[in-house]
Parts: C-alpha cells; sequence; structure tokens
C-alpha cells in the first residue's frame, strides 16, 4: 500500500488525540481519546466510555460530538491510547460507522514507518454501505488548485483508486492555511484506460498536453501501470466568481 504523506494540519489531529489520552486518569472507564478535524479546520475531542453493556468507543463519541457542534463532514481523525499506547487504529464496528457516516474520512493508523493516513474505505474493504446514510461527499484537492476552481476555470480532475460520486459535495483545499472549502456538485465521471486516454477525454483545455497529464498522474500515483482504468470526474461550484 502506498504510504500517503501527513500534512501539518493532520499531524495536528494525531497530535491532539495523544495529547488527550496522555491526559487520562486511572480510570478504567475512559482509556482511550480521539481527535478528528472538519472541513473547517477544527478540531473536536472525546474519550471512549467502557462499559459492560458496550459503551462507545472513542471515535463514535468525538462522531456525535462534532454532530452536536452542527459540524460538516470529517477530513482527519485519529484516536490514542492511555497509559502511553500511543496512536491505535479503530475496530471493525468503527470502521463501518465511519465509512457509512464520514466516507471520505483519512484515518491515521499506527505503521513500522510511524503514523500513516488511510482512506476509511481502505481499511474496510469489500464491506456492506448502510443505504440510508445520506452522508455529505467530500472531494479532496490540491491547495493550490483554489482559486482556478473557485473562478470556474477547474472544472475537471483525472482520478485513479478514488471513488467519487455524482452528486452534491464539500471540496476539501488540503492544509490550506485558511481552511477555504467551496460547495459544488459532482456532474458526471468517466472510466477510460490512461494509456488510452484523450486530451478531449480528460477535459484538457489549459495547455497540458495528455503526455503531460499522464507522467504527472504516474508521479503522483507511484506504481501506477499505463493500462490502468483512471476516473474524469466533472464538477461545478456554486458561486464560482465568488472569491473570499
Amino acid at each position: 500500500m502506498v504510504s500517503m504523506k501527513l500534512f501539518d494540519s493532520e499531524r495536528r489531529v494525531i497530535e491532539a488525540a495523544e495529547r488527550l489520552a496522555a491526559a487520562l486518569g486511572s480510570d478504567p472507564n475512559h482509556t482511550v481519546a480521539a481527535a478528528a478535524m472538519d472541513t473547517a479546520g477544527r478540531i473536536h475531542e472525546a474519550v471512549n466510555v467502557y462499559h459492560f453493556t458496550g459503551g462507545p468507543c472513542a471515535e463514535l463519541v468525538v462522531i456525535g460530538v462534532v454532530a452536536a457542534a452542527g459540524a460538516g463532514p470529517l477530513a482527519t481523525i485519529a484516536a490514542a491510547g492511555d497509559q502511553g499506547r500511543g496512536l491505535i487504529p479503530p475496530c471493525g464496528r468503527c470502521r463501518q460507522a465511519l465509512l457509512d457516516l464520514h466516507p471520505d474520512v483519512f484515518v491515521a493508523v499506527p505503521t513500522d514507518d510511524g503514523p500513516q493516513l488511510r482512506p476509511i474505505r481502505k481499511l474496510l474493504p469489500d464491506t456492506y454501505f448502510f443505504p440510508d446514510a445520506d452522508a455529505r461527499r467530500m472531494v479532496r484537492f490540491n491547495k493550490r488548485y483554489y482559486e482556478a476552481i473557485a473562478t470556474g476555470r477547474k472544472t475537471s480532475t483525472v482520478r485513479y483508486d478514488d471513488p467519487i460520486a455524482p452528486g452534491p459535495a464539500i471540496f476539501l483545499f488540503e492544509d490550506d492555511d485558511a481552511h477555504r472549502t467551496l460547495s459544488g456538485t459532482v456532474t458526471g465521471v468517466e472510466r477510460h484506460r490512461l494509456d488510452r486516454l484523450t486530451a478531449a477525454q480528460a477535459r484538457l483545455d489549459d495547455g497540458t498536453s495528455i503526455d503531460q497529464l499522464r507522467k504527472g498522474l504516474q508521479g503522483h500515483y507511484p506504481g501506477l501501470p499505463s493500462e490502468a482504468e483512471v476516473e474524469v470526474v466533472t464538477f461545478t461550484v456554486e458561486a464560482p466568481d465568488v472569491m473570499p
């Protein structure tokens, strides 16, 4: 699995979870802390509630805290154990809840190479999707594209192994100090083989050649085979001529 570089904002989420976990005392009913960042850059914190009847994990409690705050979909979540246990991965129940309620969240997990982020769908492959969850979707972009998307100059993106569904979505610009987001709509998703992708299919209209696009994709997705299927995603934004 390709490792994902942690942004500073994502590191802050991990640090918040570990800091709260370190502050937990000897109460056996509260042994895990969770922290989650919403699309506005706010970090929400919570702890688990252990009980023999099946008290909730810290990740589930923080989902409730986020809902109580009226926050939008979660961008990043992390959990840490008390007594110096550090970062811990979510259990199966939490993974299913996160996938259904925040399907685009990135989850921090411990690895031999240190903390890494995984899309929640990678932590629960081939799973059941709760059809009535009605989760608000999110599409991530590099922050350098904010102005082009906000002004309507950029209306498409090419993705690999990053399922995006048509419909309303929040456009999140990663590691943006201003935590700017845009509301928009994914209008279409087309699948094409990378080695057969044409400039017209890729909606190239900014002077980028199809060869440059392919090389850029293979640089962004290390090991991407030339025969891989990629998705061309088209979208619109609300009030694209309004700048902050």
